[in-house]
């Protein structure tokens, strides 16, 4: 399933700064770095008939699921970079926060009611996987043992803000939790949250 090694993760999204910073991109984007070996383990193993589900930040899960690079490109110039859903496949993403999180569960317990072999990988943030919406699907997929597995990619941040300090806390929920539907790593990325650190969006 995987054809994308680290290098070429990188290159694709140095590309993508460089559109953005000279211009050609308008809308906006949200970049990875630092987490490229992370995903290349995760997506060992998804397999073609699985469903990957995530957030504004989906690039790298766009390319190792098989979305060709072309395809991606083109979409994100046409200001689809924060909501990416290309279903021939099997990939959906969306800009609200957490707003993935039901909808990956929904599939979910579709495939359990027509006993299929898929599954569901459903990426999220740290400060997302805080939220009540969140909690609330981790515990459900649990009790009811979902198809479904939750990757919390824990860059450390709400945005510029840290998330244990938002908190108050030296460990998140998830940290703490024997939800076995729920995975997680760790990364900081040289890039800002949204754009890619020389000319201002918003």
């Amino acid at each position: 399933m995987v054809h994308w090694n680290s290098d070429k993760l990188v290159k694709f999204e140095e590309e993508i700064a460089i559109l953005f910073n000279s211009g050609e991109i308008k809308f906006p984007i949200h970049l990875s770095n630092g987490n490229e070996e992370n995903l290349i383990e995760i997506f060992k193993e998804i397999q073609p008939q699985d469903w990957v589900i995530g957030s504004w930040r989906s690039h790298y899960q766009c390319l190792l699921k098989g979305v060709p690079e072309s395809e991606l490109k083109s979409a994100i110039l046409q200001g689809k970079s924060i909501s990416l859903c290309f279903p021939e496949y099997r990939i959906y993403s969306s800009a609200i926060v957490g707003g993935q999180l039901p909808i990956a569960v929904g599939v979910a317990m579709a495939i359990r009611k027509m006993r299929t072999d898929e599954k569901v990988w459903c990426f999220l943030g740290d400060m997302t996987s805080e939220t009540g919406i969140a909690q609330s699907c981790f515990r459900y997929a649990l009790m009811y043992n979902l198809p479904i597995t939750f990757i919390i990619e824990d860059n450390y941040l709400s945005v510029l803000t840290d998330t244990r300090k938002s908190w108050n806390s030296i460990k998140l929920r998830y940290e703490e939790s024997k939800n076995t539907k729920v995975i997680s790593y760790k990364y900081k990325s040289k890039y800002p949250h949204a754009g890619a650190g020389i000319r201002v969006q918003f």
